[in-house]
């Protein structure tokens, strides 16, 4: 019996213990967060999947795994398809499934600390429509058979000064109270941890790759806060920065608290909040006010020192990746390097800068056909070499105290050429990077009305990519941060609707995929800004970029592009030798000239 197996079979035989038929296990944590930490990696534990979207449904016979269009492939590659049913979201959910698959009287169990009401509201409906139960555990039932599972983390918190902040944590917290007194509330419950990151000024290291610390908060109608963390994680220096207008709590006196708001009237964000903190408010007695967590547009609308930090940034990343690209030029075609070699390489260009915290995320390093997974995460046993003639894409970012970085280059390794095909496909993917890069729209206008800009070159081609053009990310932050968003709204992409503002930070990353074979992707950040255009009726928006490092020419085929777009190249690969240029040096100097020369020649 194989390890996974085993686990599965045990988990069932804790079902039968606690009275259950069944039970849903997302990739989850008590903040809705995206990536978590290793405490919470109950899905990874059970399953061997390593993405970071997905959810498993466990029946006494059956069991499923559902997942996007962009875990297609590695699900299939990490997750026993003898034990589980893969399942493709959103062309099915984990509520039909039980529905179709659920006896009469089932008693479904789930953690309402890992799910949000709104999922449990619809399981619940669609269970009982088969004479089935949803049941809140008290105890997850994966945690009293995970024997080694990891503690919490317990790291400090990190104090972010205004320098990098821009404003101060009662000038945040004051503009959350004027909200709640223009609401007539009594206080807003925080629970993403990037919101309480963002609102008391603060970072820390619970969570790989997201500098944030495990804690709650509630900020009151007075300016005042309660913030829930465990003791240990608070240095004198955090003590002194948040001062006697917060009120400093366990962490694990956080639900207890919520009990305690009868008769308050408490604003809560259904789609940040778990179900379990609206179970505990309406179990004390108070009133439920579902709205936006009012932090959430502030910390996407960067302020002048965060983008300027964020500016910083960029430069030094660039240039670390510049010096990446030079070595892969030298190296990779040898045939001597592999995707881990190459991510571990990449990740000393940028510790080399001394500034750099964490990396923003788990490196993409795809070789060859692994580049056609959009998610790709390399490990011991999926790592392949970067073989000559082929596709390299890597997918990276850092995290530093003035911004946080996320870039896509796809690289020919030669000493051949690439195919026809996939220079036709690498050139409609940069048209569409380049036909977003370049749009000017009215304010108002909403990230899935652009998305169709990143696609048209490829779906000319009858071509698609099944993934999100553009998310939010975060000032030294999560690097996948909402609301904003541009994808197809047909998809039902969350943040596709939400109105695109001065001040966020969005990717512009179209690719193509060929499974099996290779993967194209480009990736840059940019900046919403304002436009002035003369003559111009009502208000306009465009897009400043941000990121600045050579796109790989060998793969473009010229004769697809257009004037306008041979000058966006020029004009950008420009700009790369005026930032990167200057921190460069020796050989590395002289292949980024090479690297940024315009399209024109050869």
């Amino acid at each position: 019996m194989s390890t996974y197996e085993a686990r599965l079979t045990a988990l069932r035989q804790q079902l039968k213990t606690d009275r259950l038929d069944g039970f849903v296990v997302p990739i989850c944590d008590e903040h809705m967060s995206e990536y978590i930490g290793e405490y919470a990696q109950r899905l990874a534990w059970l399953t061997g999947f390593g993405g970071s979207a997905g959810t498993a449904a466990v029946l006494s016979e059956e069991a499923a795994m559902f997942v996007d269009g962009r875990y297609t492939i590695q699900v299939r590659e990490q997750v026993d398809g003898k034990l589980w049913q893969y399942q493709q979201i959103p062309q099915t959910t984990v509520a039909e499934w039980l529905k179709a698959n659920a006896k009469e009287g089932a008693r479904i169990g789930y953690d309402p600390w890992v799910h949000t009401k709104d999922w449990a509201d619809a399981a619940t409906k669609a269970l009982k429509s088969v004479g089935a139960q949803l049941i809140a555990v008290g105890e997850n039932p994966i945690d009293k058979i995970w024997s080694d599972r990891p503690a919490p983390s317990d790291a400090k918190l990190i104090v972010l000064g205004d320098e990098y902040t821009g404003q101060g944590s009662a000038e945040k917290r004051a503009a959350v109270a004027d909200w709640l007194s223009e609401k007539g509330l009594d206080g807003a419950i925080l629970s993403a941890l990037d919101s309480v990151a963002w609102a008391f000024n603060i970072r820390g290291d619970d969570v790989s790759r997201t500098p944030v610390a495990l804690s709650f908060a509630v900020i009151n109608g007075d300016g005042t806060a309660d913030f829930y963390v465990e003791p240990d994680k608070l240095t004198d220096e955090a003590r002194a920065h948040l001062g006697n207008a917060v009120r400093l709590h366990p962490r694990s006196a956080f639900a207890p608290a919520l009990e305690g708001m009868k008769g308050k009237k408490i604003a809560v964000d259904p789609e940040r909040a778990v179900a379990a903190i609206f179970d505990k408010l309406a179990a004390g007695g108070a009133e439920i006010v579902q709205l936006r967590d009012p932090t959430v547009i502030p910390r996407a609308q960067k302020n002048t020192v965060e983008q300027a930090g964020h500016r910083a940034a960029q430069a030094r990343d660039g240039a670390a990746l510049s010096r990446f690209l030079h070595w892969l030029s030298v190296e990779a075609h040898k045939g001597n390097e592999t995707e881990l070699s190459a991510a571990a390489k990449l990740q000393s260009f940028r510790e080399a800068t001394g500034k750099l915290r964490d990396l923003s995320f788990d490196t993409i390093s795809a070789a060859g056909p692994h580049a056609a997974i959009p998610h790709y995460r390399v490990d011991e046993e999926s790592n392949l070499r970067i073989e000559p003639n082929s596709i390299y894409l890597v997918d990276s970012g850092g995290q530093y105290l003035d911004g946080t970085t996320d870039v896509t280059r796809t690289i020919w390794v030669g000493p051949g050429e690439p195919t026809a095909e996939m220079k036709d496909r690498f050139t409609r993917v940069l048209k569409g990077h380049i036909s977003l890069s370049r749009c000017t729209f009215p304010k108002g206008t909403r990230g899935g009305q652009l998305d169709v800009l990143a696609r048209q070159h490829l779906w000319a081609a009858g071509v698609d990519y099944a993934h999100g053009t553009g998310h939010g990310v975060g000032a030294y932050l999560s690097v996948h941060e909402g609301p904003q968003r541009i994808g197809m709204s047909a998809g039902g992409q969350a943040g596709t609707q939400e109105v695109l503002l001065p001040g966020m930070f969005l990717s512009n990353e179209p690719g193509y995929y060929k499974a099996g074979e290779f993967g194209i992707r480009i990736e840059n950040l940019i900046l919403v800004e304002e436009r002035q255009i003369d003559g111009a009726e009502g208000e306009w928006l465009g897009f400043e970029n941000l990121t600045w490092a050579p796109i790989d020419r060998t793969l473009v085929d010229t004769s697809l592009i257009t004037r306008d777009e041979l000058r966006w190249w020029d004009d950008y690969h420009a700009r790369v030798l005026e930032i990167v240029g200057p921190q460069l040096e020796g050989d590395a100097k002289v292949w980024l000239v090479e690297a940024c020369a315009g399209l024109g020649r050869g």
